[in-house]
């Protein structure tokens, strides 16, 4: 009896801790939890001294396209409007629609492009270093 009501006050108190977090009201909607890229890469954290996370905000206008390049450290993005076309350097393409996430390929040459009449809008969040650039062209 004892370890049932231990266990009972361990998960109300982990609920309630997970409930406190935010006022009341508070919607919180996940978006992307993983641990590989869109390709199934394991994403690897940097360890750097000079770490920095950058967040950028890019449009893509119709027919136009980001260019061969690929990142050096992990990236996501979110897509806010339009949908976005990925070729991987090996022939492959990806679509990824408005109100997607996504985790970028790493070390992998890729071009964004933008099939459709209006401009593609996205989020990125780059998990970089001080004075690195966010990508490598081709």
């Amino acid at each position: 009896m004892k370890q049932i009501t231990f266990i009972f006050l361990v998960l109300f108190v982990f609920c309630f801790n997970s409930l406190a977090q935010y006022n009341k009201g508070i919607l919180i909607e996940p978006v992307l939890k993983t641990d590989t890229t869109s390709i199934g890469q394991k994403i690897i954290f940097p360890s750097s001294q000079n770490s920095e996370v950058s967040i950028s905000k890019i449009t893509i206008p119709s027919g136009d396209s980001t260019g061969w390049h690929k990142h050096d450290y992990p990236v996501f993005a979110y897509v806010l409007k339009g949908t976005l076309n990925v070729k991987l350097e090996h022939g492959e393409t990806m679509q990824f629609p408005e109100n997607s996430c996504f985790a970028e390929v790493v070390n992998t040459f890729h071009n964004g492009f933008n099939n459709g009449k209006e401009n593609v809008v996205l989020i990125g969040v780059y998990l970089g270093e001080k004075g690195k650039p966010l990508s490598v062209k081709k």
